[in-house]
């Protein structure tokens, strides 16, 4: 790969007619796993950047925001989480900021492919040394038939996938989140990955027809990441008891002195939707 090339980034989104373009260096490793093809390619501006099958999954610059996010929500929410789960986040990023919450004694990580585990160890160690300690507990194994031998377990469930296409596809539906409800204990969140607000209306809006039938609260917030599709990134919060904002957990979300961009004004604010958005909840 010479250093002038272009890597153009999301394949969906081309024929969409819209991508990303982001300068490209070198590739630093490339393999092909069970399940699909994994890459890291170093970048002018965003550092090292994790693809899988050509879409990016995470850079350098700027996975704090994605990673923040979709961990210190739910735990600043949840008001004792011992017993977490997470299913994808084989970059080790969401476990990283899961175990900055002295609460938590323990986190399984259900990760289909042992591959992304390897190469994120070898190239984003910052992230994925997370997987050492020793609260954390591996299991590389299908995470909709894992959710279904679990019940009454967890606190919070963090569904750290890709889009809703090959092994992350089964995710995305009703019957997998009826499984993480099950799975929960009578308190429990769960927060998922839920695409864009303003590319995938309709992947949103199908989430929420069924999700509000489930779980007694349930709302969409997102974070901003200049290297996915449109610059944002949203969540589903599922939840049995507690509110987003109306339980937030002020106090510990102060205890999280190092974040670069989750914060408690942010916390609150990342629910406020825009206007053309606002239905799609319903």
């Amino acid at each position: 790969m010479n250093n002038k090339k272009i890597w153009i980034e999301e394949k969906l989104e081309i024929e969409n007619g819209r991508a990303l373009k982001v300068r490209i260096t070198k590739s630093l490793e490339k393999i092909k796993s069970e399940f699909q093809e994994i890459e890291v390619v170093e970048s002018q501006s965003f550092g090292k950047i994790l693809l899988i099958d050509g879409v990016i999954m995470l850079t350098e610059a700027d996975e704090f925001c994605y990673h923040e996010m979709i961990a210190h929500v739910p735990l600043c929410v949840h008001p004792k989480a011992q017993k977490v789960l997470v299913i994808g986040g084989g970059d080790g990023g969401t476990v990283r900021e899961i175990l900055k919450h002295d609460s938590v004694n323990e986190v399984d990580v259900c990760e289909i492919d042992e591959k992304v585990i390897e190469i994120s160890k070898r190239h984003f160690p910052y992230l994925a040394d997370s997987f050492d300690n020793s609260k954390v507990k591996i299991f590389c194994e299908d995470g909709n038939k894992f959710i279904k031998a679990h019940k009454d377990e967890y606190d919070v469930i963090i569904v750290d996938s890709s889009d809703p296409i090959g092994p992350a596809e089964v995710l995305f539906r009703r019957e997998f989140y009826e499984a993480m409800y099950r799975a929960l204990k009578d308190d429990g969140i769960v927060v998922t990955q839920a695409e864009s607000f303003f590319y995938h209306k309709k992947i949103i809006k199908a989430l929420f027809s069924f999700i509000k039938d489930i779980y007694p609260i349930s709302e969409y917030y997102y974070t901003l990441v200049p290297t996915y599709p449109s610059g944002v990134i949203g969540f589903t919060f599922c939840s049995k008891k507690y509110h987003p904002v109306n339980n937030f957990n002020g106090t510990e979300a102060l205890k999280l002195n190092d974040s670069k961009y989750y914060n408690r004004d942010i916390h609150k604010a990342s629910f406020s939707l825009p206007t053309f958005a606002q239905n799609y909840k319903h």
